[in-house]
């Protein structure tokens, strides 16, 4: 098996599409920022865990926009041989950006049958008469979610292979833009696992090439650290008893799912945005 791109060091040695140097305080950067996604790689995913890879990631792209600003940087992506290898760059910029939108939807999915159960609830004040078919409701709108989250894993595994291809010579700046689009790749990956829940487990092999740590994967462990999943089995605890009791923990994990999505929603909206920023200088470097 080829080996991932997380796990290719870059090569700055010098050439005349290479970065300046390896010691630039915006190179090493990126490199710090790199290292400590792999170093990140066999950690278990949470809210907590994935809102923290998120805010590293718009770290991360800051330091690739200065990147992107240096001369010898715009030099490096205009020249013909890159023309190959950029272009793979900007198509993997655009299936992270159509990744990115299916998190937007499910997050924002979830949210809105999270807080539709939450006014039943109140609406009901306790009262259990009807409820089975609105948490139906939600546990169907999950399957839907999980469906559009597999469609992406398998975007990303294909992006994945065009990726490890070797069409094209790849200079150092390339080099970096790669491994960058690998470690979003890994954090976009860990994002849709815990909004798809538990049921994920059996699709972590889509992007093993990626993440192969990150499949040794604890269920037991998750249930207790994902809030959206927390929800999930509190909802089907209730169908499956009926349990008037149950109705106030019901209450309270649909509460914390709904704080846990809002977080992730403002994070992934932050990193989307300046995703679309770098993939619009690139564009307007390569056509200048």
């Amino acid at each position: 098996m080829a080996a991932s791109p997380l796990n290719v060091q870059p090569s700055f040695h010098a050439r005349s599409n290479s970065l300046p140097s390896r010691q630039h305080p915006i190179t090493s950067q990126i490199d710090e920022n790199l290292n400590r996604f792999r170093a990140s790689q066999s950690a278990s995913t949470s809210s907590s865990s994935t809102g923290h890879e998120l805010a590293c990631l718009q770290d991360l792209y800051d330091y690739v926009d200065m990147l992107l600003q240096f001369p010898l940087t715009q030099q490096a992506l205009a020249q013909d041989q890159q023309r190959k290898s950029v272009e793979q760059v900007l198509d993997a910029s655009l299936v992270l950006l159509d990744v990115c939108g299916t998190a937007k939807d499910a997050l924002l999915r979830t949210k809105e049958c999270t807080q539709e159960l939450q006014s039943v609830l109140r609406r009901r004040r306790g009262g259990v008469e009807g409820l089975g078919d609105e948490v139906r409701k939600y546990l169907t709108s999950k399957k839907e979610v999980r469906k559009a989250i597999s469609k992406a894993f398998k975007n990303l595994k294909h992006m994945d292979n065009k990726l490890m291809s070797k069409d094209g010579e790849t200079g150092a700046v390339i080099s970096t833009l790669k491994q960058v689009v690998a470690a979003t790749m890994g954090v976009l990956q860990s994002l849709l696992s815990f909004i798809s829940g538990p049921e994920a487990s059996s699709r972590w092999s889509l992007v093993s090439k990626l993440m192969h740590q990150k499949s040794v994967w604890c269920e037991e462990e998750e249930e207790k650290t994902n809030e959206i999943a927390n929800a999930e089995a509190a909802l089907r605890s209730f169908i499956k008893s009926g349990n008037v009791k149950h109705v106030e923990n019901v209450q309270n994990e649909l509460q914390n799912s709904e704080l846990c999505i809002q977080d992730l929603e403002e994070g992934l909206e932050s990193f989307f945005r300046r995703l679309i920023k770098a993939r619009v200088t690139v564009l307007n470097i390569v056509n200048c």
